[in-house]
């Protein structure tokens, strides 16, 4: 099949969970003899690279612009595609809804793989909300399938909607790394630090972490939170403020084998999350190995299980006793990672997961 991806930031991954995505099964898929182009933006991709690891990349401009960025780009995308000839088109975000119509009615098989429910996003104003409101209902109509990373918004649209959604999970690699340089960079010792790694974004709640980790009184090992806010200064700026009052590090996003080291080695790793569906970063820490400490949400519950600990970031009293625990090196909260690597392997598995796009591609054309 020939095949396009669109409405990422694009490959190769250097920002999120959509481009993650978009690199882990377009490899994978040329990789099993398909032929697939991902389109990028100019301010995340260099135009000048042409392909990746078997994978074609088209790199279109893109503005400066947290509410325009990703609708522009994607209809620049959609109009470059309709020549291309493809088979299937997976458009990523459900912002990018109304446009799907475009290339189905020009016999393109189009499927929308919608996230979460972005609308709850705390970064957005009225308008975002209502224009990723408006994404939900054009989602019901304007592709040829629709794809759902979580089963909660399965239940969501099915519930809200009346509309069944293909539910295919998100992936994550399992195995520790065998390097440390990224942690000799920072001068840290495995085991010795607890890590946070996410967009700086309030809905994320690193500066809840932060407070109770301030509150516990832990000063022996560091809390070092991993991530960038391009569109969140203010917040920011309150961090990293609050940050400076303790032993807390933020030495900005940092990706590929560097961040993955971070979470083979931590004591812990916190997933502050209340928005959104599957999360990639929890997916590999989990994969890593790591004991994770989950904010309560139904998407966080669903990966998580039975193999890591689950507290809701807004009990401030409860997750600064955890964090004590962890740091005293309390042996109730052994095993977790162990489990945790074994459902990643079972459930959250990128081949079993490109197998089931590949099988939806296939039903379509």
């Amino acid at each position: 099949m020939k095949i396009a991806v669109l409405g990422t930031r694009g490959i190769p991954a250097n920002y999120g969970g959509f481009e993650t995505f978009a690199q882990e099964l377009s490899v994978r898929l040329a990789e099993r003899g398909h032929d697939v182009c991902v389109y990028g933006r100019s301010r995340y991709i260099d135009r000048e690279l042409k392909a990746f690891r078997g994978v074609r990349l088209e790199v279109l401009p893109s503005v400066s612009s947290k509410h325009l960025d990703t609708v522009l780009h994607t209809s620049l995308s959609v109009i470059h595609s309709l020549s291309g000839k493809y088979d299937v088109i997976l458009v990523c975000n459900a912002a990018n809804a109304f446009l799907c119509w475009i290339p189905r009615m020009l016999g393109r098989k189009t499927v929308l793989n919608v996230d979460g429910i972005e609308r709850m996003r705390k970064k957005w104003g009225l308008a975002g909300k209502l224009f990723y409101r408006l994404g939900e209902r054009l989602a019901l109509v304007t592709p040829n399938r629709i794809v759902s990373d979580a089963a909660v918004i399965r239940d969501y649209y099915r519930s809200r909607y009346g509309r069944e959604t293909c539910f295919i999970p998100y992936g994550a690699p399992a195995g520790k790394p065998e390097g440390r340089s990224m942690l000799d960079s920072l001068g840290l010792h495995p085991g010795q630090y607890l890590l946070y790694v996410a967009r700086l974004e309030p809905e994320n709640n690193a500066d809840l972490l932060v407070k109770a980790y301030l509150d516990s009184g832990v000063e022996s090992i560091p809390l070092v939170v991993v991530g960038d806010a391009p569109y969140a200064e203010r917040y920011l700026s309150e961090l990293k403020e609050l940050a400076g009052r303790g032993n807390v590090m933020m030495p900005g996003a940092i990706y590929g084998e560097g961040y993955r080291q971070l979470l083979a080695h931590c004591a812990c790793y916190f997933q502050g999350s209340e928005v959104g569906g599957t999360h990639p970063a929890l997916l590999e820490a989990m994969g890593a190995g790591a004991l994770v400490v989950s904010n309560d949400t139904p998407e966080n519950r669903e990966v998580l299980g039975d193999s890591g600990i689950i507290c809701s970031f807004y009990d401030q009293t409860r997750l600064s006793k955890i964090i004590n625990e962890i740091a005293e090196g309390d042996p109730g909260y052994e095993g977790f990672g162990n489990r945790a690597m074994a459902r990643v392997r079972e459930v959250y598995n990128w081949e079993r997961v490109t197998d089931q796009y590949e099988k939806l591609f296939n039903e379509l054309v």
